[in-house]
């Protein structure tokens, strides 16, 4: 009981609720900031332990309902009426645990997370997460007034999952996990790294959704797209970062809805087959573009909500544009609200900073190795293909998982055990990742940006490939855009930089690509890099691009290039 009023208690339902005495059956509550404590069902009052936020009932209870309510009048005199969430045995299956476990459980976000549900006829809301090493992990929000003592998390166990079930909770109240960590005492406010639904930041508390029956009409065009093979029919993307695009004439952002219509009529009067959004997995600094994701299976508020995106990519598809996705498993972010020392320890990370932080972006490096960090990001692709329709990820700095020692001096990298600098465990979830959604979702695209020579990156995962459909070519990218950078009475001493890309072409499936990375920190608009004068400038630039459409592969063009 100390350890419970302290909020330092593992298991608090061992404690709390319906208990078997020696003697009788008895019912034991904590109720901080409470001045009466009523069972409505026998409509008596409980009695408060002298000394303590404690109340119990004893006596018969043969009568008493399995999940009975309670009144509480709290010290301001208002009453409160409720299930007592300790009623309620636990509803996560010991099947759903080891998949999780083991790292196979393709669907954990309908499991882990908030979920609104209805158990035994009574609504609310069902919390779960993976803490293994907390020795308390508590539900707060602003229904108990963001308060660690209320709403304790049942542990199941040593495969380190909390739940609890809370009745009465309604959509759109904000909650976070509290976590004390067992070891230190270090107690954690975080969001919950599978809500579906954050606060527009600069707020960082996660949001209870309720799932929508969205009315989806891209039939026709997702079986269409089961049969397509991209490979050998043309594909032209356009990359889009929706927060610069277009906005109000308030300069606010537009609206998922409002960016469907816009865009659709641009990349359709211009040509294009594809958007490729840049991630709009919610993130709280708007300066990383999307890049340092908090939210892996959360659309970002700041279009909109989830069934807004939804509309905008069934729009796009009821138009025959598909909609690609750039995803973000290589980093993370360390602000303290996120993923970083999530229960007090390197759970989602590496501890050693030599395997778990990357120096060049500040950010923290997924330990692919575990089973459970696997999982969360296997079922974070695969959430955005099946609940949103997606037609495929781009996956982000792909390169950097790859390589153990990437951008790194010596020294300042672990090998693996064969001594090599290939990171094995990344190797292998990006195969287990790109096998998974091309079975899963047949017709889906998986696209490398993959800036070095790492061999077979769209070879099939069972002739020893990594898997991805398709890859980035960032050395054609480079060499051409250098050699039309140059006057052309020089590009004869350069021609090189012309033929060499055709020396391997075809080694892989390529994506010829002008994107975003080419037109940003300073590096000046595509026409500012051809010479000449304005004339010269955009005559330079369309011979770019038709040469560009005309050399094998697939085209991405970053938006404002066209």
């Amino acid at each position: 009981m100390d350890k419970i009023a302290h909020a330092a208690h593992h298991d608090p339902a061992c404690i709390l609720g319906r208990q078997a005495g020696n003697t009788n059956t008895f019912i034991l509550f904590y109720s901080p900031d409470t001045l009466e404590l009523r069972l409505s069902d026998l409509d008596v009052v409980t009695q408060r332990i002298p000394g303590t936020d404690f109340f119990i009932y004893h006596g018969d209870l043969t009568s008493l309902p399995e999940h009975y309510r309670l009144s509480r009048i709290d010290m301001q005199q208002r009453s409160h009426d409720y299930h007592d969430p300790y009623s309620f045995a636990p509803q996560i299956s010991d099947y759903d645990l080891h998949l999780f476990a083991e790292g196979r459980h393709f669907h954990i976000y309908n499991i882990l997370g908030a979920h609104k549900k209805r158990i035994d006829g009574i609504s609310g809301v069902h919390f779960a997460t993976w803490a293994p090493n907390a020795e308390r992990v508590s539900v707060v929000g602003d229904f108990n007034d963001w308060d660690g003592q209320r709403h304790p998390m049942m542990s199941r166990g040593g495969n380190g999952v909390w739940e609890l079930f809370i009745p009465g909770l309604d959509s759109s109240a904000l909650y976070k996990y509290e976590i004390r960590n067992r070891d230190s005492g270090e107690v954690l406010s975080k969001t919950d790294p599978y809500a579906q639904q954050m606060e527009l930041r600069p707020r960082t508390a996660s949001v209870i959704t309720e799932q929508t029956d969205f009315a989806w009409q891209d039939e026709a065009w997702l079986a269409q797209r089961k049969d397509s093979d991209w490979l050998h029919e043309p594909l032209s993307i356009y990359e889009c970062h929706l927060g610069s695009w277009q906005r109000d004439e308030n300069n606010d952002f537009l609206n998922y809805r409002e960016l469907a219509h816009r865009l659709v009529d641009h990349v359709q009067e211009t040509g294009f087959t594809h958007i490729e959004l840049m991630p709009i997995t919610e993130h709280p600094l708007d300066a990383s573009w999307g890049y340092q994701t908090t939210g892996y299976f959360a659309p970002t508020r700041r279009f909109g909500n989830a069934d807004d995106f939804r509309y905008f990519v069934n729009y796009c598809h009821e138009h025959d544009i598909g909609v690609l996705l750039d995803w973000v498993p290589a980093h993370f972010p360390k602000d303290e609200h996120g993923l970083a020392r999530f229960d007090g320890s390197a759970l989602y990370e590496h501890e050693d900073p030599r395997r778990g932080e990357h120096r060049d972006w500040g950010t923290l490096i997924y330990n692919y190795g575990r089973n459970e960090v696997k999982n969360f990001l296997l079922a974070g692709a695969l959430f955005w293909l099946e609940e949103f329709h997606i037609d495929g990820l781009r996956v982000d700095a792909v390169a950097s998982m790859l390589y153990l020692d990437y951008s790194r001096e010596h020294g300042d990298w672990l090998p693996n055990p064969h001594g090599g600098n290939e990171n094995l465990e990344a190797i292998a979830f990006l195969r287990e990742l790109n096998t998974a959604t091309h079975e899963l979702h047949p017709g889906s695209m998986m696209m490398a940006e993959e800036s070095t020579a790492w061999p077979q990156v769209t070879r099939p995962v069972n002739l020893g490939g990594l898997g991805f459909s398709m890859k980035w070519n960032m050395g054609w990218m480079h060499d051409t855009l250098e050699y039309m950078s140059k006057e052309p009475v020089h590009r004869k001493f350069h021609h090189n930089q012309l033929t060499f890309g055709l020396l391997y072409a075809f080694n892989e499936n390529f994506v010829l690509p002008f994107s975003h990375d080419e037109v940003v920190h300073g590096k000046g608009a595509m026409v500012d890099k051809m010479p000449g004068d304005t004339w010269q400038r955009f005559a330079n630039l369309r011979l770019l691009y038709t040469y560009m459409f005309c050399y094998p592969g697939k085209k991405l063009l970053f938006m404002g290039c066209e």
